[in-house]
């Protein structure tokens, strides 16, 4: 029997390993890591696990890395289970109630609250680099009048590299700032111009007198006003919104930033990357598939029937906007939004939809097959339901999305680039394809030997 360390472990902080193929032992570490106490191994470790001295080693094969971390971070907290979210340690409910958007920014990148003159120096930037170069607003006046606002806002990210080419210096301190700036600064500038677009309506410039949100909400909707001025309740509800989203932890589009980003890419490509992730309809797009839900299921009379294909799993019927992948209990979000919701509801009125949607919550959160499988309503089941009260199309709720994402893919870009551990990304695969073949040997089948001669000529 043989015996190898595969890395320094004391007796009680080791995970042993016996391989059964040669008998022999083997001893990987134990750490254990954060507040919380987040236990792991190297999954380098695990190489030194071979049947004889010429194999590469043992690897472990985990699709969509349900059970493998990427990275070490200390940005945002999940536990799944407890339903609990906070941000550099502080809840998620305590941020929506009292931070704004870009507190919460400022938190994300810089790992503490801003004290005033903090404050007051990160809002006048971003407040200064809110406008686009001309030539942006020309680009986006290019797509076709039907152009889905989220491929338009991916085009202009992307392009903002061209404009800014010293972004390229990603070890430059200075030159990640004021690319996180642009970035936080301008998306809502190109998303409002997107807008705008596929409305036929001319473009509206920023206007930095007003908030974040409400500058927001002014090129979006002012029309012949001369100064626009903001609902209270959308400006609270969009601003909530915002930090609600604003991260989450190692999901696809911020996986996709990292990765991206990991061959030392400017920002605003590797940020691209991002809104392509959240672009799809199991990542950003969620809201929207609520309200397509809704609309199929067209009446109240009709939500019983709906209920019972969904728990007959035999229909084509999906019950979207509850469950998560990483929440076991309550949605944290959910909760506050629900109450956001409501608020909105208020001020607007109900409609046929809205009521819809209330019945089925209520009959779902009723019901013991959703009960027992823990299947509450999520985030995206109210945040559709709030950015449709507010009059924005199905559409453009991804991109709100990515206007407050954009915090977080920028916090969780530059801590993958100051961690020293972090290299460019590239997973490893298990081949399942053919073994070594003969290309001459194929053709010598599939060919006769005269039109062999003739493809030679």
């Amino acid at each position: 029997m043989t015996s190898t360390n595969v890395s320094e472990a004391s007796a009680q902080d080791a995970l042993d390993i016996r391989d059964s193929r040669t008998d022999a032992h083997y001893s990987a570490a134990v750490k254990t890591e954060g507040p919380e106490g987040d236990t792991y191994i190297r999954a380098s470790d695990l190489r030194a696990v071979k049947k004889d001295a010429s194999e590469f080693g043992l690897l472990s094969y985990d699709p969509a890395f349900m059970n493998t971390a990427s990275c070490r971070s200390a940005i945002t907290f999940i536990d799944g289970d407890k339903g609990i979210l906070r941000y550099r340690g502080y809840p998620i409910e305590q941020l929506a109630e009292n931070a704004t958007f870009l507190e919460v920014a400022y938190l994300l990148r810089n790992g503490n609250l801003p004290d005033q003159t903090q404050y007051d120096s990160w809002v006048r930037d971003i407040t200064y680099h809110t406008y686009v170069h001309e030539n942006i607003r020309k680009f986006l006046e290019g797509f076709r009048y039907d152009a889905h606002p989220m491929s338009m806002l991916c085009s202009a990210t992307a392009a903002l590299s061209s404009f800014y080419p010293q972004a390229r210096d990603i070890h430059d301190p200075h030159q990640r700032y004021i690319s996180i700036i642009r970035l936080i600064s301008k998306l809502p500038t190109m998303a409002a111009f997107a807008y705008r677009h596929v409305k036929g309506l001319p473009f509206i410039y920023p206007d930095n007198d007003l908030s974040y949100v409400e500058n927001f909400l002014s090129m979006v909707a002012r029309m012949s006003e001369p100064k626009y001025e903001a609902n209270p309740v959308f400006v609270k509800a969009l601003e909530v919104l915002f930090i609600l989203h604003a991260d989450h932890e190692q999901n696809c589009s911020t996986s996709a930033v990292r990765a991206i980003g990991s061959s030392g890419v400017d920002p605003f490509s590797a940020v691209a990357g991002g809104i392509a992730a959240l672009f799809g309809p199991l990542h950003g797009g969620a809201n929207e598939a609520v309200l397509r839900m809704i609309t199929e299921i067209g009446d109240k009379k009709n939500i019983p029937a709906f209920i019972e294909s969904v728990k007959s799993g035999k229909g084509e019927h999906r019950l979207m906007g509850f469950g998560h992948r990483v929440y076991k209990s309550y949605d944290p979000r959910a909760r506050i939004v629900k109450k956001l919701a409501d608020e909105v509801f208020a001020q607007v009125g109900m409609d046929k939809d809205l009521e819809i949607a209330l019945e089925l919550e209520r009959i779902a959160l009723s019901d013991d097959y959703f009960i027992a499988r823990k299947l509450y309503p999520n985030v995206d089941f109210y945040t559709g339901l709030i950015y449709r009260s507010m009059a924005f199309p199905t559409d453009f709720f991804t991109v709100l999305f990515a206007v407050a994402r954009v915090s977080g893919w920028l916090a969780q870009w530059e801590e993958m680039i100051l961690d020293k551990e972090q290299k460019i990304a590239r997973p490893r695969q298990i081949y399942i394809g053919e073994g070594e073949r003969s290309y001459t040997d194929q053709l010598r089948e599939k060919f006769p030997r005269a039109r062999k001669d003739s493809i030679r000529k």
